[in-house]
């Protein structure tokens, strides 16, 4: 029977009333595959280790059933505010979900004492286990050259009446600012400090260096190559003779003196090269430079882009822009280069390549971002710095997720609102049939998502190896 324009609906599927049930229900179905996720990788014994001595007694949650609930909420992206905790405290679907008894979820009070017990000792133990959570990766992809990013992230807290160690930032807000180590898409190190430390303030940026350089050739290769890649808030000789010492690459922007662009200014045309890949373009120069309190010469190279995207850029209007490495000079990181096979790494070409791809560094800032909240929920500056380091574990843990789980579905270089849109937020109801609790999906999502095979892939994950 065919339909007449003016039948616009059906009646019947008209929903007529609406009623209770007392099915146990989620839209959030996709986190139990992520905490499938985290007890397969056996990081909760961990968890036990480090922080267990925080709980005083056998009242209230044991510390990895907080934070397991705290990486679900940071996953979960609903809401980033504390409050959302006494919500989700009445709904016995999201608790079953999570593989939680609905007695056992903690409140938004419980969350607040749980961070304000840290102390300095304590939160220090959270750049312990980022670094661990680091080598973990690290041993399992075994790259030939390792490559870090060393800069800060103003995370903008202008809203706060009060609050200790939010300041002013070079960016015009009020906020914190950490420095924050990278790897790949990996935060592998940070230090929480408040607004107006600048990127190379006292000796954090030396400490956090020396530190991770150590750990990588200890518990990775001792002879592996180290680069790391920084921009002109790190521009200082003492830091460059803290990476030659180490023995580690580094490329740095450096500044724009005027002696520098009087010189290339000065230059013929025949004494540039050129650099194109893809649809880019920039021409340099290479020479030695010796800044006023140097003691050495060293390696820089001038770079300015001709054109980008297929367009051509005019000369007033391009970024100018110095580079400023150890690499190729003959100290004991070419040799390791060579050793490995990668010593076109030292080719004026690749380290402008190589230093492009901070970009990719300061996109980790803004995946943070997205993944949660910068304003900070507590007025004291210790519960807000064990806020955020647990903050960083989660988004760590959610990067493992997405690359050994949820890679058939989403993307590696996808944002966290699209993984939960996609995997996370999900229809699903909680059965108990036969002693046994069974999570079921619609037709659709089975089929859609491959769920079998995702419910397959996160029982069996690498195993997180404290090495």
């Amino acid at each position: 029977m065919s339909y007449r324009s003016t039948d616009y609906v059906n009646s019947e599927t008209i929903i007529d009333n609406i009623d209770v049930t007392n099915d146990i229900l989620t839209s959030r179905g996709g986190l139990s595959l992520f905490v499938r996720y985290l007890r397969a990788i056996a990081v909760y014994p961990h968890l036990k280790r480090l922080f267990g001595g925080i709980r005083k007694t056998a009242k209230g949650q044991p510390v990895c059933e907080i934070f397991k609930q705290l990486f679900c909420f940071f996953l979960d992206g609903t809401s980033r505010h504390l409050t959302a905790f006494d919500r989700l405290k009445k709904d016995e679907g999201y608790a079953r979900g999570i593989e939680s008894k609905p007695g056992a979820m903690v409140s938004s009070h419980a969350v607040k004492r749980f961070f304000k017990a840290f102390w300095w000792p304590r939160i220090h133990l959270f750049r312990h286990l980022l670094q661990r959570l680091f080598l973990w990766r690290l041993q399992m992809v075994e790259p030939l050259v390792v490559v870090l990013g060393l800069d800060t992230m103003v995370m903008d807290n202008s809203e706060a009446a009060k609050r200790h160690g939010v300041k002013p930032t070079y960016k015009k807000v009020r906020g914190f600012q950490p420095l924050q180590m990278s790897w790949g898409r990996f935060i592998v190190d940070a230090v929480f400090r408040g607004g107006d430390k600048h990127s190379n303030h006292a000796d954090t940026a030396e400490k956090m260096v020396r530190h991770v350089v150590k750990k990588i050739r200890k518990h990775y290769r001792e002879c592996v190559p180290i680069i790391i890649r920084l921009d002109s808030g790190f521009f200082d000789q003492k830091l460059f003779r803290v990476f030659e010492q180490l023995e580690i690459g580094y490329i740095c922007c450096g500044k724009l003196y005027g002696d520098v662009t009087e010189y290339v200014a000065s230059l013929l045309p025949d004494a540039w090269s050129r650099y194109q890949k893809g649809e880019s373009a920039w021409d340099f120069v290479e020479f030695g430079d010796r800044r006023g309190s140097w003691n050495v010469f060293r390696r820089a190279i001038f770079c300015r882009p001709l054109c980008e995207d297929r367009q051509y850029l005019l000369e007033f209007s391009r970024p100018d822009t110095v580079l400023y490495t150890n690499l190729g000079r003959g100290e004991l990181i070419d040799e390791r280069l060579a050793a490995c096979g990668m010593l076109d790494l030292v080719q004026p070409e690749a380290i402008i390549e190589t230093y492009h791809g901070r970009g990719s560094d300061e996109l980790i800032h803004r995946a943070l971002k997205d993944f949660s909240a910068q304003e900070l929920p507590f007025k004291r500056f210790a519960p807000n710095a064990a806020f955020y380091y647990t903050m960083l574990v989660a988004f760590f843990l959610y990067e493992t997720f997405k690359e050994d789980v949820c890679i058939p579905v989403v993307k590696l270089t996808s944002y966290a609102t699209t993984l939960r849109r996609r995997v996370i937020d999900i229809a699903a109801k909680v059965v108990r049939h036969a002693g046994k609790i069974t999570l079921k999906v619609t037709t659709a999502t089975w089929k859609g998502l491959d769920f079998a095979k995702l419910w397959q892939r996160s029982g069996k994950p690498p195993s997180f190896a404290w090495a």
